[in-house]
């Protein structure tokens, strides 16, 4: 049964799961009285494009300026989005989200660097957050990006396929051996390792670097997992023939499914560079693309890890229907929901609690460091259509639960 008309028969029958998310006892278990309150004016701002706009950019120019704001965006902002400045300061809110049956997955939110002494340190401190890992049974996964590590402007050379110089291909080699001490790390330390999906003007020698990754340490287990951003219109049969490639060599494929990230920035390159738009024309074929890489995950979940990284209800209730229909397991060990730190409660909370496997993706860095991915999750609230209004809304149901 196509993946339209299963949801089609669930959405007209109904189904015992059709009220998960609605528990916000549940989904907000982790907050004080105060916290929520604080969560609910931070939700208010956003849903305030003039505030946004104009608190992002008084931020960016306090800090061009050196002036003293760190301390209170480390009041405000930082702390619903970013676990801690360090990886010490991030072992309670890993620990608290433990106590709900809810793992992790660390990120050092520290944005793309340009120089090999930074490359070095970036992947120094993967390499760190693997061993602190190692150490904590409930860090399922590590995620970093692959321009933390190496040159853009490199990798979009590579992606045009340009000739590249003996200086750009040792460059690339070094990239190459850094991925390989990382992945050596994490199968060592069993954990599992994320590479983030970039621009799609230099994904290309990403997803080769990705998969020679896989095959390296994805025979046994998934420990290398590549990012589909299937509000591009070739992620989904990219999907479909990097599992034939990794299936034929007998190796699982680890597949982060995500809507994406960059899409105006896509859209407008495309129109100043005069090329046809990559981006899906609009947000019903992304849900489709997006839903229809769940289904064919599913369908062949012995080869295939999936992470369902996603804040969208349906997505996640169709997978979870599809599970039941299917007779796959609540805690199936090829199976993860996955939702950001300080967004989304609803959605982790209630499915850990109701046995499924919940990770909360947890930033973590300098605050100076963090701006830029705190800004990037300011505007993605207010721009995915109907996110803040619903987690006001269920903010606000909870605060009139807890009458306060």
């Amino acid at each position: 049964m196509g993946y339209l008309c299963f949801f089609m028969q669930v959405m007209t029958n109904g189904s015992p799961l059709d009220n998960i998310f609605e528990d916000t006892e549940v989904a907000f278990s982790n907050l004080s009285d105060k916290e929520i309150k604080k969560a609910r004016w931070l939700f208010s701002t956003f849903n305030h494009p003039f505030l946004l706009k104009t608190g992002t950019g008084l931020t960016n120019l306090a800090f061009r300026l050196n002036l003293p704001v760190s301390g209170l965006i480390k009041k405000t902002i930082f702390p619903q989005f970013c676990g801690g400045e360090t990886l010490q300061e991030c072992a309670s809110p890993i620990g608290n989200l433990s106590n709900h049956r809810i793992f992790t997955c660390l990120e050092n939110s520290v944005e793309a660097k340009s120089t090999e002494s930074e490359f070095e340190k970036t992947t120094a401190e993967i390499l760190n957050s693997i061993c602190f890992s190692a150490l904590n049974p409930n860090i399922k996964i590590i995620s970093c990006k692959i321009t933390g590590i190496g040159r853009f402007d490199l990798f979009e050379r590579l992606h045009r396929n340009e000739q590249v110089t003996q200086t750009d291909r040792d460059a690339f080699e070094k990239v190459r051996q850094r991925m390989h001490r990382i992945c050596t790390a994490a199968t060592d330390s069993e954990v599992s390792i994320f590479f983030d999906a970039e621009e799609s003007w230099i994904q290309n020698p990403l997803d080769s670097l990705i998969d020679e990754m896989m095959l390296a340490y994805n025979s046994k287990r998934a420990v290398v997992y590549n990012t589909f951003q299937l509000y591009l219109t070739d992620r989904l049969h990219f999907l479909k023939t990097s599992f034939e490639k990794l299936k034929a060599a007998n190796v699982i494929l680890g597949a982060k499914l995500v809507r994406g990230a960059y899409l105006e920035k896509e859209r407008e390159r495309a129109g100043k560079m005069n090329y046809p738009s990559p981006v899906q024309p609009d947000k019903l074929a992304t849900d489709k693309a997006y839903n229809e890489a769940l289904e064919f995950c599913l369908k062949n979940i012995r080869e295939i890890a999936v992470y369902a990284a996603t804040h969208n209800e349906n997505s996640c209730r169709l997978l979870l229907d599809m599970m039941e229909h299917s007779g796959i397991e609540k805690n199936h060990p090829h199976i993860y929901f996955s939702q950001l730190y300080g967004m989304g409660e609803h959605l982790t909370y209630n499915l850990a609690q109701a046995g499924y496997n919940a990770t909360k993706l947890i930033p973590y860095g300098p605050v100076r460091e963090a701006i830029p991915y705190l800004i990037r999750r300011a505007h993605e609230n207010s721009s995915v259509a109907g996110q803040v209004g619903r987690e006001l809304q269920l903010l606000e149901k909870e605060i009139r639960r807890r009458g306060i």
